[in-house]
C-alpha cells in the first residue's frame, strides 16, 4: 500500500512537470509568432501569468474545484500541484489570442480572476463531481475544461480588444502579419506535444497495477499519433489549399490533433487516434481562415486550435465510448462555453472601461518592449523596424 502511493504521488509529480514545461512551449510558439517589437513582453507576460496561476489557484481555485480532501491513493499536495499547472495551461490559451496590443498588467489581473474563479467553478461542475459529472458529461484530461475554456475566455477579449493595427485594410480584408522566430514556433510546438505526455497521461490517475500501466502506455501512443496524424493531415491541406507548406498550419495541426485526443485517449484504438487527429488537423485551418475573416484577429491561432479542436473532440467520444452520450456532451460543451464566455466578457468589459485593456496607438506601432519593458529582445536588427 505505501508503495503503491508512493508511485501514484510520483506519477502525479512527474506528469505535473511535464504540463508545466509546457508553459515554457506557449511561451516559445507565442514569442516565435510575434514581430520582434515585442517578444520581451510575451517572455515576461508568460512567466508571469504562470507564476499568477499558480498562486491563484492556491488562494481560492483548488477550493473552489475541489477541496481539500486527501485522496486515498496519492499525496494531496501532489494532487493540487498537477491541477494547477493544468489551470496555467488554460491561461496560456488566453495569452497567444491578444498578443501585440493587451496591456500586460491589465491582462495579469483577468489572469487572477480566471485562474481563481471562473475556471475553477466550470471545472467543478464536471471534475469535481458536480451536476455536468452526474449528467455524464466526458472529458479525459479536458479537451473542452481546459482548451475549451481557454479558448472561450480569449474570443471574449479578442472580441472587445479589436484587431491589430494593420491587421485589415481599408476594405476590411485581412493582411498577413508574419512572426520573427520559425525556429521557436516550431521548438514551442514539440515542447507543447512534449508535455502533452503529461497532460493525458497523468489524467489516467493513477500508475499502479496492471490495468492502469497499460491504459497510461496506450494513452500515451494515442496522444502521439494523433498529434502526428493532425500534423500531416494539415500539412497535405495547406499543399492542396495554399498551393504552399505553411508553418503555422504544420505546427496547428499537431496541436489540433492533440486537443482532440484529449478529449478521450484512452478509449480509441491507435488506428482511430490517426482518424481522430486528421480530423483535427483539416478542421483548424478552416476554423482559422473562418475567424480571420469575420475580424477575429489570433496570432496564433489558438481559438482554434484550442476551441474549435476541442468541440470536435468533446463530440467525438460517444462515437467509441459507452460511458458518454451525445447529448451530455452536447450540454456540458454549451455549458462551459456559454459561462466562461459570458464572465470572461464580463470581466473583460469592464477592465475595458476601467483601466483600459488596449495599448495606445504609439505603443502597438512602436512596439511593447520598449513601452512595457524599456529594452528589446534583439537590439541590434531593431534600426528601422516598422
Amino acid at each position: 500500500m505505501d508503495l503503491a502511493y508512493s508511485l501514484n504521488t510520483f506519477y502525479f509529480l512527474l506528469s505535473g512537470v511535464l504540463v508545466m514545461f509546457m508553459a515554457a512551449g506557449f511561451t516559445m510558439l507565442e514569442a516565435g509568432s510575434v514581430r520582434s517589437k515585442n517578444v520581451i513582453e510575451i517572455l515576461i507576460k508568460n512567466i508571469a501569468l504562470y507564476s499568477v496561476a499558480s498562486i491563484m489557484f492556491l488562494l481560492l481555485g483548488y477550493t473552489l474545484m475541489y477541496g481539500w480532501n486527501d485522496p486515498p491513493d496519492h499525496a494531496l499536495w501532489s494532487d493540487f500541484f498537477f491541477q494547477a499547472v493544468f489551470v496555467a495551461t488554460a491561461m496560456s490559451v488566453v495569452s497567444g489570442a491578444v498578443a501585440e496590443r493587451k496591456r500586460l498588467w491589465t491582462f495579469l489581473g483577468f489572469a487572477a480572476i480566471f485562474t481563481a474563479l471562473i475556471y475553477p467553478i466550470q471545472g467543478a461542475w464536471s471534475w469535481g463531481g458536480g451536476w455536468l459529472s452526474q449528467l455524464g458529461f466526458f472529458d479525459f484530461a479536458g479537451a473542452g475544461i481546459v482548451h475549451m475554456a481557454g479558448a472561450s475566455a480569449a474570443l471574449a477579449a479578442v472580441l472587445l480588444i479589436g484587431p491589430r493595427i494593420g491587421k485589415y485594410d481599408y476594405y476590411g480584408n485581412p493582411q498577413p502579419i508574419h512572426g520573427s522566430n520559425a525556429a521557436q514556433v516550431t521548438l514551442g510546438t514539440f515542447i507543447l506535444w512534449f508535455g502533452w505526455f503529461g497532460f493525458n497521461g497523468g489524467s489516467q490517475l493513477s500508475i499502479v497495477g496492471i490495468e492502469n500501466a497499460n491504459a497510461v502506455a496506450k494513452i500515451f501512443v494515442n496522444t502521439n499519433i494523433a498529434a502526428a496524424a493532425g500534423l500531416l493531415s494539415a500539412m497535405i491541406l495547406s499543399k492542396l489549399w495554399l498551393g504552399k507548406t505553411a508553418l503555422n498550419a504544420v505546427c496547428n495541426g499537431a496541436l489540433a490533433g492533440l486537443v482532440v485526443i484529449t478529449a478521450d485517449p484512452l478509449t480509441p484504438s491507435p488506428y482511430m487516434a490517426v482518424v481522430y487527429g486528421s480530423l483535427g488537423g483539416l478542421l483548424v485551418p478552416f476554423s482559422m481562415s473562418y475567424l480571420e475573416k469575420w475580424g477575429i484577429d489570433d496570432p496564433v491561432g489558438a481559438i482554434s486550435v484550442h476551441g474549435s479542436a476541442g468541440v470536435l473532440g468533446l463530440m467525438l467520444v460517444p462515437i467509441l465510448n459507452t460511458d458518454a452520450s451525445f447529448l451530455s456532451q452536447a450540454i456540458g460543451t454549451l455549458a462551459i462555453f456559454s459561462f466562461v464566455f459570458s464572465s470572461s466578457y464580463v470581466i473583460w468589459f469592464i477592465l475595458k472601461k476601467t483601466i483600459g485593456i488596449r495599448a495606445t496607438e504609439a505603443e502597438e506601432v512602436g512596439g511593447q518592449d520598449m513601452w512595457e519593458t524599456g529594452h528589446t529582445a534583439y537590439p541590434e536588427f531593431m534600426k528601422g523596424q516598422d
